[in-house]
């Protein structure tokens, strides 16, 4: 059982919902993107996305963009970020890493090298926003064949073929973009949000998480009642900016324990 099927089936077994923080990887500073990993599983992550920067993240709002654009300036590369999640699984083998990204990185490094590197690294899941799942048989499978989750996006857009066509290829879990627009955009409509995770649910059997405009404990408790899991980018990037270089691990272990307090809290009062 892979890593993300199992922690998902141990959170469903607790009766809690699961928290997936988004940082990237290089950002603010590569030499502390494992401490910062550490720092949210501290806070109580129960799976990490970590991004690999790209010059054109357009899925991405200004926040992630300017994350992207201060790793790169500094080297970060795919293979640096490999190399993160390798130095991570030294001390950490049990919480699953999700790299999410874009094709480009994956497809110069070549599909096959990549899939076998990130193995070796402990990956255990990769969300490519640009690999359509209409044309991703392939590259599902180069992964399925190393053990590697095949994540994909769905979005309030998303027609019930493409519900369709994510069922037969993800695995480990979905994730569901809750508003149109790019990462850190518009206020949520949690009622949206419940009226379309069970027709997702129909099409595809696997956790639902939900991210994109999630800010706050408050925010990711709502949603977590019609998802399996929430997911935080665009604001842990944002206090990464803002934080200075001796507090920046403070401020995450403690903006992410608020946000799995408040979740535990909720699901106790929904026993």
């Amino acid at each position: 059982m892979s890593r993300i099927k199992a922690t998902f089936a141990e959170l469903a077994t607790q009766g809690r919902k699961g928290l997936i923080p988004f940082i990237t990887a290089g950002d603010p500073d590569p030499e502390r993107t494992v401490d910062f990993m550490h720092a949210l599983v501290a806070g109580g992550a129960d799976v990490i996305e970590l991004g690999v920067p790209f010059s054109d993240p357009m899925a991405d709002g200004p926040v992630i963009q300017r994350s992207s654009e201060r790793a790169l300036a500094k080297g970060v590369s795919l293979r640096q970020v490999l190399s993160d999640v390798k130095r991570f699984r030294e001390t950490n083998v049990h919480t699953p890493v999700v790299l999410m990204g874009y094709a480009n990185p994956i497809e110069r490094m070549g599909v096959d090298t990549f899939a076998t590197a990130a193995k070796e690294a402990g990956v255990d899941g990769v969300l490519t926003v640009d690999y359509l799942p209409e044309e991703s048989a392939d590259f599902a499978e180069t992964l399925r064949s190393v053990g590697i989750d095949t994540i994909f996006l769905l979005a309030p857009t998303s027609t019930e073929e493409r519900f369709a066509a994510v069922g037969q290829l993800a695995s480990g879990y979905v994730y569901y973009v809750s508003l149109k627009g790019v990462t850190g955009a518009a206020s949520l409509d949690v009622q949206s949000i419940a009226e379309k995770i069970p027709a997702i649910k129909s099409q595809v059997p696997l956790p639902v998480g939900v991210g994109f405009g999630i800010r706050d404990a408050q925010t990711a408790s709502a949603v977590a009642e019609f998802s399996d899991a929430v997911v935080i980018g665009s604001r842990l990037v944002q206090l990464l900016e803002d934080a200075s270089p001796q507090s920046a691990i403070d401020t995450l272990t403690r903006f992410i324990a608020d946000v799995r307090e408040t979740l535990d809290k909720t699901n106790r009062r929904a026993l």
